[in-house]
């Protein structure tokens, strides 16, 4: 099982992958970087990727429809469903020139962390991308 550094550059290993990180979105926080940033700083895009993970966690227009079996027990914001009960499992941005795809990521304590990764849109496969961030978020080990 890979952990933050191993995970990171395998997300940049894939075809188009411009950078990527791990990001806290209760604090907004780079726990780990790897290539480029959009801005120039992955600490800026590491806060504004947190604000819109926040919004897509915490809102209920986001939220899954009751489950007619009793629910599971709720997650950081009440909702049910994706990881640690969170209402969505990834988020796609689609810009001119690329696209950005947050993770949501399972862990064993608080569950706040997504994995961001910075496409370029000519080169990148979304798909793919999408398929393998969901196996390293899947495997990542937090320590």
């Amino acid at each position: 099982m890979p952990g933050i550094d191993e995970c990171l550059l395998e997300a940049m290993a894939l075809p188009g992958a411009r950078g990527a990180a791990l990001v806290d979105w209760s604090s907004g926080l780079a726990l780990g970087t790897a290539g480029e940033s959009p801005v120039g700083d992955h600490e800026t895009t590491a806060a504004e990727t947190a604000e819109l993970a926040r919004a897509a966690a915490e809102y209920e227009s986001f939220a899954q429809p009751a489950p007619a079996a009793p629910p599971a027990a709720p997650g950081p914001a009440g909702s049910t469903g994706g990881p640690a009960g969170l209402p969505v499992e990834d988020l796609i941005v689609t810009t001119r020139t690329g696209y950005h795809v947050l993770r949501f990521v399972e862990t064993s304590f608080d569950s706040s962390v997504f994995l961001h990764l910075w496409l370029d849109r000519a080169e990148g496969n979304l798909a793919l991308a999408r398929l393998r961030l969901r196996t390293l978020a899947e495997g990542l080990v937090l320590r």
